[in-house]
């Protein structure tokens, strides 16, 4: 069985929206490689991008880019996530072929297309899940780590671990949408359970879509959490607070939720 964190979940952040504001002047202010190397000097222990085939924001040099970069760090993670199914575009190799040139420490395959603003479900391995086996295969024998993006469904979740996927990220788009409201406790009790049922199959979790400064330390209680990914509300909380102060409120909100956990609440 995968064994339970003992530390605060990891702090992986997502730069995409830094990409987004370069890519909306010619140039490259703001500078994407220099974002990365202030928030892992600020503490992040991991750094996510997103290329999406039509490189709305991360693109194919950037992926290469922080590959080399996070080679710089050691212990920094380096996590690329996107549709597995992505084929070859203008400047765009393939989402398979990015992955394997780049070689991350993970990738956390999502269920996207380019008519979506953002990920905004889990996959349904009843349809996706046998085109995923020979996908899986192929980047675990590359040596990297495979995560799926899952909605709290424990059968489906039950199906990940059987098409060898190694971790989760579990969707947390609903239950931050439902946060200050009756259904919040409802929400984390699903994400709650479906963590749980990972961790008793074997998979890591992670965690990642709209956490935020206000949810995060509730939801970091969950005992089986490893990592969360986090970018939109990160680029808005360094833009009020500063990027330096904005990882530092981050790692103490993860680092509450894990207090919580280790004093023994919600075993």
């Amino acid at each position: 069985m995968y064994e339970l964190p003992q530390r605060p979940a990891a702090l992986s952040i997502n730069l995409n929206k830094i990409a987004l504001l370069r890519n909306s002047r010619s140039g490259s202010y703001p500078c994407v490689l220099a974002h990365a190397h202030r928030v892992i000097a600020a503490g992040a222990e991991g750094i996510t991008v997103h290329p999406r085939p039509d490189q709305r924001h991360i693109r194919t040099t950037d992926a290469h880019n922080l590959a080399e970069l996070v080679s710089e760090y050691p212990g920094i993670e380096y996590n690329i996530e996107g549709n597995p199914f992505a084929g070859v575009r203008e400047g765009y190799p393939g989402f398979i072929k990015l992955v394997a040139q780049c070689r991350p420490d993970q990738c956390t395959l999502v269920p996207d297309g380019d008519d979506q603003l953002t990920s905004d479900h889990g996959f349904d391995l009843h349809r996706d899940g046998e085109r995923l086996k020979p996908v899986i295969a192929e980047l675990k024998q590359l040596g990297i780590r495979v995560s799926l993006f899952m909605d709290p469904d424990i059968a489906q979740i039950e199906r990940a671990a059987a098409i060898g996927a190694e971790r989760i990220e579990l969707y947390t788009g609903p239950y931050a949408e439902a946060w200050a409201t009756p259904a919040a406790e409802q929400q984390l009790a699903l994400h709650f359970e479906a963590a749980q049922a990972a961790h008793r199959l074997g998979l890591g979790v992670n965690a990642g879509h709209d956490l935020n400064l206000d949810n995060l330390s509730r939801f970091a209680e969950i005992p089986a959490l490893a990592e969360v990914s986090i970018g939109h509300a990160f680029t808005v909380d360094a833009i009020d607070r500063g990027l330096d102060n904005a990882v530092a409120a981050y790692l103490k909100e993860l680092a509450s939720g894990h207090s919580v956990r280790t004093a023994g609440h919600r075993e």
